[in-house]
Parts: C-alpha cells; structure tokens; sequence
C-alpha cells in the first residue's frame, strides 16, 4: 500500500505543482476514509505528508500525523463532491 502511495507521488513530482490541486487536509485515519472513497471512485489522488521528510533529516514535525490530498484538475469536480460528502458523513 505504501508503495503505491509512493510510485503515484514519484509520478506527481515530476508534473507541475499546478497540475494537482489540494482538495483535502487532516488526520492520517480521515486522509486515508477520503483516499479510500476517491480511489473507490476511480479517482487517482495522491497523499502528501511532510511529516516523514522531517524525520528524516533530524526534525520533527509539529503536525504529525497531518497530511495533505492532492487531485489532478481533470478531477477535481468529482473530488470535491466525495470529499464533502465524507466531510459531511463526519459531523455528528
């Protein structure tokens, strides 16, 4: 699982940045219910987390645990209606 996340955000390091949009940020469990039901949709996104990069280098992150969701334009309309549904599915 992790290496798809990796080969995916391989591919998107190579296009530009304005190519993918961020639709989604929070917590690692609720990143992942959001990936889950994009991917569900055939929707290819891509997760960011920064964390890791910190840790790797010797500092650490104050926002462990917090990532970021990241769709291609093409996309996006379809993106934000599930994500705001999983926004919605969320409130209680």
């Amino acid at each position: 699982m992790i290496f798809s996340y990796l080969n995916k955000w391989k591919k998107a390091s190579i296009m530009t940045e304005s190519e993918y949009i961020k639709v989604f940020s929070g917590t690692f469990i609720i990143v992942q219910l959001a990936m889950d039901r994009l991917e569900s949709a055939g929707i290819n996104a891509i997760i960011k987390d920064e964390a890791g990069l910190g840790q790797h280098s010797g500092f650490t992150a104050s926002n462990t645990g917090y990532q970021e969701l990241y769709v291609s334009k093409d996309e996006l309309d379809d993106a934000i209606r599930i994500i705001e549904a999983v926004k919605s599915d969320l409130e209680v």
